[in-house]
């Protein structure tokens, strides 16, 4: 028997309050940005229980359209200070001189899109069954769009969800503007904005929105190019399961503390991602049952903000990252301890630098390229992104805290694994691992990954 299927009752765009000069002015991309075109949407969102109405008060129906009213002017004020995400992305061609130039207007957008939608179906039939339903992938917009439709789609879409018990909020931000940190503080300040009945300056992280250029680069960039063709791919992912697993706060400390025992040398330097990264990297290569002289990585998305010299504040509002990659041999893998997988992601990290950083920029300023999520990842080894330390279950839109974490199609492929902070706090971590059928069964079989889980 299908699902119901989610129906939408209405869709508006919300554009600043204000414009002030400086959001008339071209947002020129950097490399970080640039690089995200033909890769997805980050797509990220949270469940909240309906709060209990009593019969004498205001009915359901003026309850939804209150919020609505309040998210929709919330998000108004919030697009003030975090104003490209009100824009539409343009290309600037010219053939004398050649000239291919992909940068943010906001002069000529609608703004950002506000959906009202509904499905018939309760809290219970999405967070009970073992893996999340595919109709999780109906709570956000820009479902399978890449990031160059910007110049057409909106590059920011907020999406509410109603449930029969709950509501759903999920937000759609185009990945050329910003990365997870940048998602999230927007996310933070949508929030904080709507508790503070909308107060525009009440957001206690504003972001700084001009773009980072390292010193004498010219911020706007030429890009070898003639068409979009010539850098777009679309990626279709495969058949897939996703599945949250838990893991408290104590057994996230047991695993750091084995990994760093492991390890030797009298260490405690491996953290508990780095450990809990190790783990997974492990598991989930013992599942496909590949040839001992098989390559395989664990990548890691890396915020290069404290690593530059000197460091971008944590409110740089664009791209910051870079995928980081721990690389051996299936053999050695395995063959090995959990500390020594551990260390080697640690060693990757450390060797992250400000001049590593800038060695990257300067290979992509030479050489162009863009990010195919069907070339950057290969099914032998798995990416680890997002990050637990980002501040989700603090956003609260008036309906206290969510009750679960959830994320739309974009960027899932086989050993895609994203981390979020466990419901309850204390250190716990949440992690959506997706695997084809056969390999999540076999994940779900391992003895040295389910005995950290509490799942």
């Amino acid at each position: 028997m299908n699902s119901p299927a989610v129906q939408y009752m209405s869709e508006c765009f919300v554009q600043p309050e204000y414009f002030s000069e400086e959001m008339k002015q071209p947002c020129y991309l950097t490399p970080w940005d640039l690089v995200m075109l033909s890769v997805q949407y980050i797509q990220k969102g949270l469940l909240f229980r309906k709060p209990a109405i009593p019969p004498a008060s205001v009915d359901q129906v003026d309850f939804i359209k209150t919020l609505l009213d309040r998210l929709k002017h919330s998000l108004s004020l919030t697009l003030v200070h975090f104003y490209p995400l009100a824009g539409r992305l343009v290309t600037r061609q010219t053939d004398s001189p050649p000239s291919y130039v992909v940068f943010v207007d906001c002069n000529n957008s609608p703004g950002a899109k506000f959906i009202h939608a509904s499905l018939d179906m309760a809290i219970s039939d999405i967070l009970s069954p073992t893996y999340v339903p595919l109709v999780v992938q109906s709570f956000f917009d820009h479902d399978r769009a890449l990031n160059h439709d910007g110049h057409s789609r909106p590059l920011l879409s907020i999406q509410v969800t109603e449930l029969v018990d709950g509501i759903f909020i999920g937000c759609s931000m185009n990945h050329v503007l910003g990365d997870g940190t940048s998602f999230w503080n927007f996310f933070n300040a949508f929030s904080e904005i709507f508790q503070a009945q909308g107060k525009m300056d009440s957001i206690s992280r504003p972001p700084v929105v001009k773009r980072w250029f390292p010193d004498g680069r010219d911020p706007i960039i030429n890009l070898p190019f003639t068409h979009r063709d010539e850098f777009i791919r679309r990626y279709e992912a495969p058949q897939l399961l996703e599945r949250i697993f838990h893991f408290t706060g104590e057994s996230i400390a047991r695993l750091k503390a084995k990994a760093n025992a492991e390890a030797g040398n009298n260490t405690n330097k491996i953290s508990s991602f780095q450990a809990l990264s190790a783990l997974v990297w492990r598991s989930i290569t013992r599942t496909r049952n590949l040839p001992p002289d098989q390559t395989t990585s664990c990548r890691m998305a890396a915020d290069n903000r404290p690593r530059l010299e000197p460091p971008l504040p944590r409110e740089y509002f664009g791209n910051s990252i870079n995928p980081l990659r721990g690389v051996t041999t299936v053999g050695e893998l395995l063959g090995h301890d959990l500390g020594w997988a551990a260390w080697k992601l640690h060693q990757t990290v450390v060797n992250q630098t400000d001049k590593a950083v800038r060695e990257w920029l300067d290979a992509w300023w030479k050489s162009p390229f863009m990010y195919h999520l069907d070339r950057l990842f290969d099914p032998f080894s798995i990416m680890m992104g997002s990050s637990p330390r980002f501040n989700k279950y603090g956003n609260e839109f008036g309906l206290g805290q969510a009750v679960a974490l959830r994320s739309g199609y974009a960027h899932k492929f086989d050993g895609k694994v994203s981390a979020y902070p466990g419901h309850e706090g204390g250190g716990s971590i949440d992690l959506e691992i997706c695997l084809p059928p056969h390999s999540m069964t076999a994940l779900e079989a391992d003895e040295e990954f389910m005995e950290v889980t509490s799942c």
